[in-house]
């Protein structure tokens, strides 16, 4: 089986990717080949912010690298906090906290359409500074009223999907992987990346 080291210091992440490519890849966590997750995004966009860090770290290590970069979109606060989703508010402020704060930048906002929203991810594999592949993957949802569930992680507390009548938080593992936006990155990504990686 084809090894990739994903470019993440989330061990979230890390956990969704490797149940989403269970018996595809295999996936190595940059804490395991010793490296530094030092890499700053300074990208104007989600693929921008994959494309660089995915090639910054396909320079520090001998394996295939994937990166994403990925976000809560608002409708109704003009795309926040898109890709400062990390560090929305603050990057040392707990995501409960983060959440919490949108709701109640969200308190004038009663009416459910209007609190439309979505996650997005894009996704890029590269090799020794070059880039292999890219894809992206969104998912519908709004901004629920209140926070709910506990499983999940980031603003997955406040994201309704309406087709399970659940929040994020409030799926399980394989639910949230049938329909997340990092699913359907990662999905068409490892679909574009696995020739390359067949002919290595």
């Amino acid at each position: 089986m084809n090894t990739i080291i994903f470019a993440t210091g989330n061990k979230n992440k890390i956990r969704e990717l490797g149940v989403i490519l269970r018996g595809v890849v295999q996936i190595i966590s940059l804490a395991e080949t010793g490296t530094e997750p030092d890499f700053e995004e300074t990208g104007s966009s989600f693929l921008e912010n994959s494309i660089q860090k995915a090639v910054y770290y396909s320079k520090k290590v001998t394996f295939p690298v994937v990166a994403d970069d990925s976000g809560l979109e608002i409708d109704a606060l003009n795309g926040e906090p898109g890709i400062y989703s990390a560090r929305y508010f603050s990057p040392r402020m707990p995501y409960s906290e983060r959440c919490l704060r949108i709701l109640e930048k969200m308190d004038t906002v009663r009416n459910n359409e209007n609190r439309s929203a979505r996650f997005r991810c894009a996704a890029t594999c590269a090799f020794e500074g070059k880039v292999i592949a890219t894809a992206e993957g969104q998912v519908e949802g709004r901004i629920a009223f209140d926070l709910s569930g506990n499983d999940g992680f980031g603003y997955d507390p406040i994201f309704y999907y309406p087709s399970f009548h659940k929040t994020f938080a409030e799926l399980s593992i394989e639910e949230k992987n049938q329909v997340s936006h990092r699913k359907e990155a990662f999905y068409s990504l490892t679909e574009k990346m696995l020739p390359w990686l067949h002919a290595r």
